[in-house]
């Protein structure tokens, strides 16, 4: 529900400054769909029809809650471009400050994604997952709130039409002026899957111990 929701918010403002901050994070990573695709789109398009927005298939309208959070708690005030207050907020900016927005667009085959339960029991044959991604500073992107909706909207408008590109044609479209669209491969190590495979069944057998000892301790 809204009350839930925006309790969250307010949790993850208190996170960000108490803990993200402190310990001079440089990256966080942010899903404004706020949820499966499966489960979002229809709720995601009966919003779109409502107000006017523009259908989509392949993503989802996002949702602004937190990207507002974080941006207005982890970039920098701007005046003309730079941030505001002088040398020393220049050195916290850069220090603690989010620089850029890297806009992720990931197409899988058939349209079927991979899952973690896939990952560990791998029973279907291997496959490539195709990434396309765009950097923007952030000081490209507006902080007034129906700006950032606005343009976090864009953002999720081209979404579709390069997912919908992909589908047609098995590949990315090309940037303007390429004939192609140049990609670089990347193969995961069976030794590093291996690796996040066993940490996933230790750390669950190390959490599923913790909960026998303090259900016992309890009763």
């Amino acid at each position: 529900g809204r009350a839930h929701r925006d309790q969250q918010l307010v949790l993850l403002k208190e996170h960000l400054e108490k803990y993200y901050r402190s310990r001079n994070r440089k990256w966080i990573v942010l899903f404004p769909e706020g949820g499966f695709l499966r489960k979002r789109r229809e709720t995601s398009q009966a919003f779109a029809k409502k107000n006017n927005l523009p259908f989509l298939k392949h993503v989802t309208l996002p949702r602004l809650g937190a990207t507002q959070v974080i941006l207005k708690t982890l970039v920098a005030p701007q005046e003309n471009g730079t941030p505001a207050g002088g040398d020393a907020v220049i050195k916290e900016s850069k220090s603690k400050g989010l620089q850029w927005v890297i806009d992720t667009t990931i197409a899988y085959p058939k349209g079927e994604p991979i899952d973690i339960q896939t990952w560990i029991l791998g029973y279907r044959q291997p496959t490539v997952t195709h990434v396309h991604y765009r950097i923007f500073p952030v000081k490209d992107v507006p902080a007034e709130p129906e700006a950032l909706t606005h343009w976090l909207y864009q953002r999720f408008i081209e979404k579709e039409d390069l997912l919908t590109h992909f589908y047609e044609t098995g590949a990315f479209p090309p940037l303007q002026g390429q004939t192609k669209a140049i990609s670089r491969e990347m193969t995961l190590s069976n030794l590093w899957l291996v690796g996040i495979q066993s940490l996933a069944f230790l750390s669950g057998g190390m959490w599923y111990c913790i909960f026998q000892y303090f259900y016992h301790c309890l009763f």
